[in-house]
């Protein structure tokens, strides 16, 4: 394993994200073989040197696994749930590395979920600042007008803050319309919320896209493992190799 600078190794490890490693770093708090390392220009190798934060030896990282999983309805998108509900953890028989949800989505939201065992690869694809799209299908109980669709696309205030701009349009006309909607942030609840506060009840929602990555043939309740060149193009797009 060649040398790597110590924020990457930080990263992805899961300690935390390249940004937030480099804060780490300057503060003191990583050693490698033993001595106080401050420089972010620093590099070490975890195939020889002992390199610890907070006084924790960074074990080498194993493969990481990185999984799309077909989200129902009525499961939770953590691995542990205090009300007993069902969670995704329920769905990846056969998984043995502790992989852990990258963003979420609500209970009663189903469709694509991507879980890593890859702490930086999460970090950086759930941020904002990477503007990677996300596309979902959301059925209403009643139409928006072209005001209202207008107000949706540029933003809608929620707990004091505006929404990102997103994109909308009506994908199927009825009196409970489907629209498709694409965000590149995802607040809790943000697209139910963002109905609601146009006066429309969302009914249905499912997220059929993640960057490139569509849900495809992925049967609810099943899921797959991503494929390297997935894996790279995602690296690519998150910039994880710079």
């Amino acid at each position: 394993m060649a040398e790597e600078r110590l924020q990457k190794i930080l990263a992805q490890a899961g300690i935390a994200s390249r940004r937030k490693a480099e804060q780490i770093i300057v503060e003191g708090r990583v050693t490698v073989n033993g001595k106080t390392i401050t420089e972010l220009g620093s590099k070490a190798d975890l195939e020889k040197d002992h390199v610890k934060v907070d006084g924790t030896l960074l074990r080498k990282p194993k493969h990481d696994v990185y999984i799309a999983l077909n989200k129902p309805r009525e499961v939770v998108t953590t691995l542990s749930d205090p009300e007993g509900r069902r969670t995704v953890k329920h769905l990846l028989k056969g998984v043995k590395e502790r992989v852990f949800p990258v963003g979420r989505l609500d209970y009663l939201s189903e469709g694509l979920l991507l879980l890593t065992t890859d702490g930086e690869f999460a970090n950086k694809l759930t941020s904002p600042a990477s503007h990677v799209e996300k596309i979902y299908l959301v059925k209403t109980n009643g139409i928006l007008s072209a005001e209202q669709e207008e107000q949706f696309r540029n933003g809608i205030p929620i707990h004091g803050r505006r929404t990102a701009p997103a994109k909308l349009k009506m994908i199927k006309h009825n009196v409970n319309p489907w629209y498709e909607v694409r965000l590149t942030e995802g607040r809790q609840n943000q697209i139910r919320i963002m109905f609601k506060s146009l006066g429309r009840l969302v009914e249905k929602l499912k997220r059929v896209q993640i960057g490139f990555l569509k849900l495809g043939s992925v049967k609810v309740g099943e899921f797959r493992h991503l494929d390297h060149d997935e894996v790279e193009r995602f690296r690519k797009v998150l910039h994880l190799n710079d």
